[in-house]
């Protein structure tokens, strides 16, 4: 897998052949084409071997008929799982939680989040993050609550009393804010994925 030049998603997982793992290793391949939308790859991690690995995909493609889509890798000694602080020695010493990595396209990790074993990912708003990350990158601004592509987004606030009236007229005229430190804007047409056109 060559991941140079582009995002990935690293998460981790407990263990092969668990039935929380098995709905999102699914729910990640149905996902897959998605994220390759989005310019991102994905990497699974256990420290289960690789020969787990292979009888666990195997199983699920002979059971669902799903091929998962993306590699897994096999940390047997967690060297990478600790590196990565994927394992919780209040919860075991060899098990790996629910971690999940989103790291851009200059290999720098943007966001971490961090799962339960008994609860699942949902993976639109692993989606979701992608892409406000990748729009507050090429906009130049930041995303508010809840925002979803195509939504405005926020301007950053002015620094100077000049620049702050110049904002409060600009408000007034467009109504696109509430005051000098939160106003919007249209984002770019073409700002997540690949290309950037502002």
């Amino acid at each position: 897998m060559n991941i140079h030049g582009k995002w990935l998603i690293l998460f981790s997982h407990p263990g092969d052949f668990t039935p929380v793992c098995t709905t999102e290793m699914i729910a990640f391949t149905k996902a897959h084409t998605y994220f390759k939308e989005l310019n991102t790859e994905l990497l699974g991690l256990s420290v289960d071997s690789n020969s787990s690995h292979l009888a666990w995909v195997y199983d699920i493609y002979c059971r669902t008929g799903i091929k998962i889509s993306f590699p897994i890798i096999a940390d047997r000694n967690g060297e990478i799982a600790r590196r990565y602080g994927m394992i919780s020695s209040d919860i075991s010493n060899t098990e790996t939680v629910r971690n999940v990595y989103i790291i851009d396209d200059k290999g720098i990790i943007r966001t971490i989040l961090i799962y339960p074993i008994n609860v699942g990912r949902f993976i639109p708003e692993i989606i979701r993050i992608v892409q406000a990350l990748q729009m507050v990158d090429c906009a130049n601004a930041s995303t508010a609550a809840n925002w979803i592509p195509n939504q405005p987004v926020i301007v950053s606030p002015p620094k100077t009393s000049e620049a702050l009236m110049e904002r409060l007229n600009e408000i007034e005229k467009n109504r696109n804010g509430i005051s000098w430190y939160l106003s919007f804007k249209e984002p770019p047409k073409k700002c997540i994925g690949e290309n950037c056109d502002t």
